[in-house]
């Protein structure tokens, strides 16, 4: 029986120019009833095949016999199968011109088989119904809000062996729905970051070697079960940011390598198509039906499973040609030089539609070079990013944190540095999984001397990181003091919560998270340097630093000062230089069981360069974050009000 076709023309028009956005309401498989059968749409773009046919539990996995035709000379597959279901298996088997047969996974498949099998799985996603409108109504500009970002592997957060069979002990996508947003939202990060989403063959690329760029992973459930996830993270006042990966793809069988007997998705020339340190193949930027492939999948994730914004993983990967090559192991592009022009163009489309189709969502870059104007807008020359992970700073306060304190005045530069391009882009700063593994030791095992020196340390470093202008990162485990490295193949140390040293740190990062989110001038970034001053930038000796975080009004109104002692020094006679007099608040110390109230009366006299100073003593390694007075009403204003009283008594 013949059925009308699904794919059109006008389909066919828009992906091959790389612009048919919703293509994977078309491509992929489709639940759907057509001239009253019920049954499942299926469609694959494999151009350069001799046949392409759907096998699966339908048809016992056997071929050929649900050939499938090619529509308008487009390179696109098309079959209506009826009688196949939700949750039913499948493949496409590719006869290729060399005549070998291939089985592959549905590129634009939205649900796979678990691993270690790889087989697509037809799923319905249209179905659920969102509770999070009133999160959709909010109108704000994400740059004039707080961002403090909680990176999480899920598959490793917490496990549970429940199930004598499961090997795993994976928390499912409705389990950490209940418990992960519900720790999320205690202690007080705005955002998370979920790695691995993207459907991955293999547990150790921790979620970066993709596969099913359609598929929320089955490790944790089903694709509405993940939707639910987002929805709670949602409704609980929280963001979703997700790690996107357009930079390569592995070579797997039954993956994207090779889709059709040709290189498809990715570059035939080697020299520009694979990854020489990853083993990766690099997709092909200059073919638009690959960049349509992305850009529809970028908007896929925003559009249809609600997710805040994306962290595109590998960006400096893309953007050079000779990335992770020697000499004659590239080619240089039309002009001679190592750039690749078409990932550029790439970047800049899809920062674009992006903006057009969904203004409050956001494309941050992991990028780690000096490449200039990543978060600036196209039309200036930008590449249109929202935000870039800054790993220069990263590297300089993680070298600089991790030094005998003796050594820390020989090399003051390095916390000071980043204050010179600090608003040069919209920057995060992060302390990611990449730095607390292979070897590098956990960020408490960083920290020099001995067990206790280490938790004020880190807790030094912390206060120093919530006062430096940029948004913020942590990873799972860094708020508690987790002492291992972590691992995908084991749980967070959750016990280590019963130990007094690591749940003072775990309360300390929790009272910084939301005195964070509280007061604007921690999180103000727009003002550029209108929001951040130095009090004394040069106290080398004492490795002390001291500076201000302002909102960019006058009278530094709602002003957070910040003082970070790095030594185990006591300087009991420490004075800090301010700008104004009054009396001055302190909303937070590292030192532990420090409750109680203490206010600082400013005293005329220079210190720092300013015409007012604070007598602040300092413990060993302790910092302090303490307030600016509030303004003073004017006479003026004052006179009004006492004019308005009289009035009334009057009356």
């Amino acid at each position: 029986m013949e059925y009308k076709k699904i794919i059109t023309k006008d389909d066919c028009y828009m992906f091959g120019q790389g612009t048919h956005y919703e293509i994977y309401n078309k491509l992929g498989a489709h639940l759907m009833e057509i001239d009253g059968v019920k049954g499942t749409y299926f469609a694959v773009w494999a151009p350069n095949a001799v046949n392409v046919s759907v096998v699966g539990e339908f048809n016992n996995w056997i071929g050929f016999d649900h050939n499938m035709e090619m529509e308008n000379d487009s390179g696109i597959w098309e079959l209506f199968i009826p009688g196949v279901g939700e949750g039913e298996m499948y493949k496409y088997v590719i006869s290729t011109k060399n005549g070998d047969t291939l089985y592959k996974s549905d590129p634009y498949g939205f649900w796979s088989e678990k691993r270690p099998g790889n087989a697509s799985k037809v799923a319905n996603i249209e179905d659920y119904t969102w509770k999070d409108k009133k999160w959709h109504e909010k109108k704000e500009n994400h740059y004039e809000e707080p961002m403090s970002i909680y990176e999480v592997h899920m598959g490793s957060w917490k496990k549970d062996f429940v199930d004598e069979n499961d090997e795993d002990g994976f928390y499912d996508y409705k389990r950490l729905a209940k418990e992960l947003v519900a720790y999320v939202k205690d202690m007080g990060y705005t955002h998370v970051e979920l790695m691995g989403v993207l459907e991955h063959p293999f547990d150790g690329s921790w979620g970066y070697q993709v596969v099913g760029y359609y598929a929320p992973t089955a490790r944790y459930g089903k694709p509405v079960e993940f939707m639910h996830l987002v929805d709670e993270f949602h409704r609980a006042g929280i963001g979703v940011i997700l790690d996107w990966v357009p930079a390569h793809f592995p070579k797997d069988a039954h993956g994207l390598a090779m889709f059709d007997g040709t290189p498809l998705y990715e570059y035939a020339d080697t020299r520009k198509g694979e990854h020489p340190d990853w083993g990766t193949k690099i997709f092909d930027y200059s073919k638009t039906e690959v960049v349509n492939f992305l850009i529809a999948n970028a908007l896929f994730w925003v559009e249809k499973y609600h997710v805040d914004g994306l962290r595109v993983d590998a960006v400096a990967s893309m953007l050079y040609l000779d990335y992770g090559r020697q000499d004659g192991q590239w080619v240089p592009n039309k002009y001679g030089d190592n750039k690749n022009l078409e990932a550029i163009e790439f970047f800049k489309h899809l920062s674009s539609i992006m903006k057009q189709r969904n203004p409050q969502a956001y494309i941050i870059a992991e990028e780690s070079t000096a490449w200039p104007k990543v978060t600036a807008d196209p039309k200036d020359g930008g590449l249109g990013f929202s935000y870039k992970w800054n790993m220069g700073w990263m590297h300089d306060f993680l070298e600089y944190v991790k030094l005998d304190p003796y050594f820390k005045k020989f090399n003051h530069n390095k916390m000071t540095f980043g204050l010179t391009y600090a608003f040069s882009e919209n920057f995060i700063l992060v302390l990611s999984h990449d730095e607390v593994v292979h070897l590098k030791c956990s960020m408490l095992n960083k920290m020099p001397g001995y067990p206790a020196d280490k938790f004020k340390n880190l807790k030094t470093a912390y206060t120093f990181m919530f006062g430096h202008p940029g948004r913020k990162l942590l990873f799972m485990g860094q708020d508690f003091g987790q002492l291992q490295e972590w691992s995908e193949a084991r749980s967070l140390d959750w016990y280590l919560l019963e130990e007094p040293e690591h749940k003072d740190l775990h309360e300390y990062v929790k009272k910084l998270l939301h005195l964070y989110k509280k007061y604007p001038a921690m999180y103000t970034e727009t003002k550029g340097y209108d929001a951040f001053e130095w009090i004394n930038c040069n106290d080398n000796d004492r490795s002390i630093f001291s500076f201000i975080r302002k909102t960019g009004e006058e009278n530094y109104k709602n002003a957070i000062g910040f003082v970070t002692n790095f030594t185990p020094i006591a300087r009991e006679d420490y004075r800090v230089g301010v700008p104004k007099a009054g009396t001055y608040k302190r909303l937070l110390t590292t030192e532990s069981g420090e409750t109680k109230e203490v206010k600082y009366k400013a005293k005329k006299g220079e210190c720092d360069g300013m015409p007012y100073s604070l007598d602040m003593p300092l413990h060993p390694f302790e910092s302090v974050i303490f307030e600016f007075p509030k303004v003073a009403a004017t006479r003026k204003s004052h006179a009004k009000s006492t004019k308005g009283k009289k009035a009334v008594n009057k009356k």
